[in-house]
């Protein structure tokens, strides 16, 4: 957070202010910016989970009154992050600590238009060919809205017929309004940013043919759209479904069918999203099956927690070993107990079948939520890649392998937050504003 608030945020040194001084901890604007990642939780040897005190600090702070220390954090907020309506709604939550969702989009709009009039004054014209951004996800639109703000002609370019990646394609409404995105969207549209929605880099338009014309430097901010597939038996039968197709069916205000006895399979943020969804949509039941424990799931703590308390069960350490249907539709997932291991590469134990341990569970539906990961068969291979299919980039640039080519996002990391990929465009501007600027050196 403080690479992108420029702030002194530091949850060690907080965490004990909260201890050795709880008064000035309320006071302050750091409570704020906790964006839920749980890193320091991850990375604590005491295994501390901070985001969970500071909601307890936040909450003091709200019902105390305490308003100055928040709009002083929203003020930074707004000021850094290109998508703060975005960012606060999937990232900073002020809803948990009881504050009132509509006061807070206010305060941002204000707030938001003060600082597009600073940055119109600082706009100066670089004069230096354009930028593709291919993907309008939020690595793709941090960087459109950061070179647009200092002079520089950038175009997106989007497959979906829409603008907003997976923001729009895999994020409920319920968790981000789809009228709040669009109000973030039309705002860089302002700024002079061209979209080229319903196109896709590969198939309307090729890769070389931006390189060879006036883009002078490339982004890639594709995400990870590309659902892996459950390699077991029934995979084909009626009532399965990939996750990402479900949550976009959804949002996309068409008619979704959603069985009573819904079970998901996966253990990240859009298998929980999904099981939301699917209750919401009105099934009965909606189960999230995952092979590892709770310590294991990759998905954000805090979302899976209050997934159960919307009535969404977690049946952990169990996999699923086929599908089985009846007349063509899903009728029961047989399953098998895991037990944990040693730890795989990733860190994290593996998970291993119990022998004899197998049950059947019912379910008419069946939601594959195991993983994504990018569709790169538009890069050439002059753009490496890494073991798990992603793109390679410098950390502390984001260029890849390939000259005034640079990526960020789910493209690089695999499946992660939000918060993560805008960070990954705020280097990436800064990094294709340096390298734009000494091209200019050597005219």
């Amino acid at each position: 957070m403080a690479q992108l608030l420029g702030s002194g945020y530091n949850p060690r040194t907080l965490l004990e202010r909260i201890v050795a001084e709880p008064e000035k901890a309320l006071a302050s604007d750091e409570v704020w910016l906790c964006a839920w990642c749980y890193r320091c939780s991850r990375n604590c040897p005491q295994g501390l989970e901070l985001p969970e005190i500071l909601l307890l600090v936040r909450r003091a702070a709200a019902q105390g009154g305490l308003k100055k220390p928040f709009e002083r954090a929203l003020h930074k907020i707004v000021k850094n992050i290109p998508l703060p309506v975005v960012a606060m709604f999937v990232c900073f939550h002020p809803e948990r600590a009881g504050l009132s969702g509509e006061e807070v989009l206010q305060k941002i709009e204000q707030m938001r238009e003060e600082t597009v009039r600073a940055k119109k004054r600082e706009k100066t014209v670089k004069g230096l060919g354009k930028v593709a951004v291919i993907g309008s996800g939020p690595a793709g639109l941090t960087v459109a809205h950061e070179l647009a703000g200092k002079g520089f002609s950038v175009t997106v370019f989007e497959a979906l017929p829409e603008a907003g990646g997976m923001l729009r394609k895999g994020i409920p409404e319920h968790r981000l309004p789809k009228q709040a995105l669009a109000r973030e969207v039309q705002l860089i549209r302002d700024m002079g940013v061209e979209m080229k929605t319903g196109t896709i880099v590969g198939r309307d338009i090729s890769f070389a043919s931006l390189r060879e014309s006036d883009y002078r430097a490339v982004f890639v901010g594709v995400g990870a759209h590309k659902s892996q597939t459950l390699k077991v038996e029934g995979v084909d039968l009626a009532g399965v479904m990939h996750a990402l197709d479900f949550l976009w069916d959804s949002n996309c205000g068409r008619s979704v069918k959603v069985g009573e006895n819904v079970v998901v399979v996966g253990g990240g943020n859009v298998a929980v999203d999904t099981a939301e969804t699917a209750l919401r949509l009105g099934a009965k039941q909606a189960a999230i099956l995952y092979r590892r424990s709770r310590e294991e799931m990759p998905a954000n703590r805090r979302e899976v927690k209050e997934a159960e308390e919307q009535g969404v069960k977690l049946e952990l350490l169990v996999s699923p070993k086929r599908i089985l249907g009846r007349n063509g539709k899903v009728s029961a997932v047989e399953c098998v107990r895991m037990r944990l291991g040693d730890p795989d590469e990733t860190g994290r134990r593996k998970a291993l079948a119990v022998e004899g341990s197998e049950f059947q569970r019912e379910a008419d539906m069946v939601i594959l939520a195991i993983g994504e990961t990018p569709d790169l068969s538009f890069l050439p291979f002059d753009v490496d890649r890494n073991e798990d299919g992603t793109v390679w980039v410098d950390p502390t640039t984001m260029a890849t392998s390939m000259e005034g080519v640079f990526a960020g996002g789910d493209v690089v990391r695999g499946p992660a937050s939000v918060i993560e990929a805008i960070r990954d465009g705020k280097i990436a501007a800064e990094s294709i504003e340096k390298y734009l600027d000494s091209l200019r050196g050597e005219r």
